[in-house]
């Protein structure tokens, strides 16, 4: 079978190349074609475009970025059609792929969902068009089954892929220590915009904390560059690609919100999740989204299992709260740890690439 993939961030990139695999595995004939990252690159598709190209984040930057967006969104369709796929499967990235399937179901390609958009947290309406759009859908969240099942939009939980992937990097032995001291975990996320806007508070932690060594995880698709520039004086050390090492050595985390919230839980380390972003770009959101948290973790539980600061709240002295609190409050670590232990049989045991390469293969038959 021919299959065309659509990702358009690194969290996309990541569940997309271990999709690839499980339809090599399952169908040795593959032929995949697809927009994403240098790991699906790796995994056996042939990339078309690369996410950094693509990952524009809030509305006033989407806005900015529009003539662009417009542009990729006719290649892609040209590109599609040229490729003639038996499948189209689009890895969340909404406001790309929500378009893409509009226009792929009235050329008669059968369009399959991996990772719903989050339509429970924002224009819930949306889910209209999916299920007008969309012949198979399938989602990572438990209770993302019961939120489609009252639109009447019969979907498939596949598990969430987070599970084995972080289940595989579990099993390999630890590799040299990154430091003598114990380790704090900066993950300011992947895009520059978000490393711009969180990196320089998470930095002013240092001083707070002088028997921690801060260690940055680098974005591999950033250039050092970027990093040097917010940290000016400062000397601290970066791991590029290493992120999961990082992880499974660190006592604490500060994680800008996104995938990396449920990664850093799903290793088990205590965690505060960071979120600046643009004034008017947040204000709206504020307007328009309906959600108690904006971590996965807090999502999926349904409580504040992590601390959140967000926007105005991630400032100095807050985060140096927030942070002493999760490396020095026993009993708030002891309660914490429970609730990643239920966190993950949560989510089960399933393997997702597995269970979600055979229905994309399913369809055709």
């Amino acid at each position: 079978m021919r299959y065309y993939l659509i990702a358009g961030e690194a969290s996309g990139d990541l569940h997309g190349s271990n999709l690839i695999k499980a339809l090599h595995q399952q169908d040795p004939q593959a032929n995949i074609r697809c927009w994403g990252g240098d790991s699906m690159e790796a995994a056996g598709a042939t990339l078309v475009k690369h996410y950094r190209e693509l990952a524009f984040m809030g509305f006033v930057e989407v806005i900015t970025h529009l003539p662009t967006i417009l542009k990729n969104i006719d290649f892609c369709k040209k590109d599609i059609l040229s490729f003639a796929p038996d499948v189209l499967v689009l890895i969340d990235y909404p406001g790309f792929n929500m378009r893409i399937a509009a226009w792929a179901k009235k050329q008669g390609i059968k369009v399959v969902y991996y990772i719903s958009p989050q339509v429970w947290a924002w224009k819930e309406k949306r889910v209209i068009k999916l299920k007008r759009d969309v012949d198979k859908m399938l989602v990572i969240l438990p209770f993302e089954k019961e939120f489609y099942k009252k639109w009447d939009f019969d979907v498939i939980y596949v598990g969430h892929p987070l599970i084995e992937v972080v289940a595989d990097e579990k099993r390999k032995p630890l590799s040299a220590p990154l430091s003598e001291r114990p380790i704090v975990a900066l993950l300011p996320g992947s895009r520059s915009q978000e490393i711009k806007a969180k990196l320089p508070v998470m930095l002013q932690m240092i001083p707070y904390f002088p028997q921690y060594e801060f260690v940055i995880a680098q974005a591999s698709a950033q250039p050092d560059a970027l990093y040097h520039e917010i940290m000016g004086d400062k000397t601290v050390k970066m791991v590029k690609g290493d992120t999961y090492n990082l992880l499974r050595q660190s006592a604490a985390a500060l994680v800008t919100s996104g995938t990396a919230t449920l990664e850093t839980a799903l290793f088990g380390v205590p965690e505060v999740v960071c979120y600046k972003g643009n004034a008017v770009s947040f204000w709206l959101a504020k307007k328009l989204v309906n959600i108690k948290y904006i971590s996965l973790v807090n999502l999926i539980m349904d409580k504040p299992v992590i601390r959140e600061l967000i926007q105005s709240d991630l400032n100095e002295q807050s985060l140096k709260a927030a942070l002493g609190e999760i490396l020095q409050d026993n009993a708030y670590i002891n309660g914490l740890k429970k609730d990643y232990a239920a966190l993950w049989d949560k989510l089960g045991s399933t393997h997702a690439s597995n269970k979600a390469a055979q229905e994309i293969i399913a369809i055709k038959q």
